[in-house]
């Protein structure tokens, strides 16, 4: 079953088109990651889905509600946390969820218990003012905010901005517990290890269009698969690191001359590797570091965004 679905969504603003015919497909219980640079219209679509812009053209549903036709709906099966914590940093966790809950027409009693359980449930015991909670702690208010109905489908625009290392990875394990229990998620980021980490599939955005979509490891095999990347010692032998090199690769082999460093697309990985050393070692061409890995989601990503809307 489908739990957000966009077909040619289109957003201008005067000659500016923000969003040129967006098409997403999320299936409930999974992640959608959204990626894309600086303006690409990663917030514009968010915000349309959840109701809070209006299409110039194109039509989506959220939950089995259409966004334009049956807005109420689908506020009523959403959570939306946005960029920017939501939360009131004077009062406490608890104070915040009571009133997020009464904000939504629960009861007094119903908003203290869905406070308790989600308090409960984000590891969010501190009893003090929200001021005084960690950055991944005020985000994981934020979250529990967002969760106060339930609902089935949650939307995050870059919910991990700002925070360090640590903050980050609880934020990861939040979600990851949410969309364990049924949610569907619908993620925005820039960070491509966030993305990877979290999405079973990603739509990259740039320019207004989806330029790519697929789970991170279809993504990666564009770039042709896996990479033979290695050190040499001596700057003067990387010419002839690279020729030697590329005969075992599938495309051109890469120099970069500041590290020392070669790198080349190959598809079978281990015979790469022994042919490559092996004639590496009969030219006298010192090594310092050798590995075979999978292209990383960075270089899709460059790779995607400078083919789409030429290099930055």
């Amino acid at each position: 079953m489908t739990a957000v679905l966009a077909q040619g969504l289109r957003k201008t603003y005067g000659d500016q088109a923000a969003l040129d015919g967006i098409d997403l497909d999320v299936p409930r219980g999974t992640v959608c990651g959204l990626l894309g640079p600086n303006g690409a219209g990663k917030t514009t679509t968010v915000r349309i889905l959840t109701t809070l812009l209006r299409a110039t053209g194109g039509r989506a549903e959220v939950a089995g509600f259409d966004v334009t036709t049956q807005p109420r709906q689908v506020r009523r099966h959403i959570g939306l946390v946005g960029q920017h914590a939501a939360v009131d940093e004077l009062l406490t966790g608890r104070q915040n969820l009571e009133l997020f809950g009464r904000l939504y027409h629960l009861s007094a009693a119903e908003a203290r218990s869905r406070a308790s359980e989600l308090l409960e449930q984000f590891g969010l015991r501190h009893e003090g003012p929200a001021k005084e909670y960690s950055g991944g702690m005020r985000r994981r208010l934020d979250l529990a905010a967002g969760m106060i109905l339930a609902p089935p489908v949650l939307f995050l625009d870059e919910p991990t901005t700002g925070l360090d290392p640590r903050s980050r990875a609880e934020i990861w394990r939040t979600v990851r517990e949410l969309v364990a229990g049924g949610t569907t998620v619908l993620l925005t980021t820039q960070y491509l290890e966030e993305a990877d980490q979290l999405a079973d599939r990603i739509s990259v955005i740039d320019t207004g269009r989806v330029v790519a979509e697929g789970t991170p490891d279809e993504l990666k095999s564009k770039l042709g698969g896996d990479r033979l990347d290695l050190v040499v010692h001596d700057p003067a032998h990387l010419a002839r690191a690279a020729e030697i090199i590329g005969r075992a690769a599938s495309g051109p082999a890469e120099i970069d001359r500041d590290t020392r460093h070669v790198s080349a697309p190959v598809s079978e990985r281990v015979q790469a590797l022994t042919g490559v050393l092996t004639a590496l070692a009969a030219a006298g061409i010192e090594v310092e570091d050798v590995a075979v890995r999978r292209p990383t989601l960075d270089e899709v990503f460059l790779n995607l965004t400078d083919t789409a809307g030429g290099t930055r």
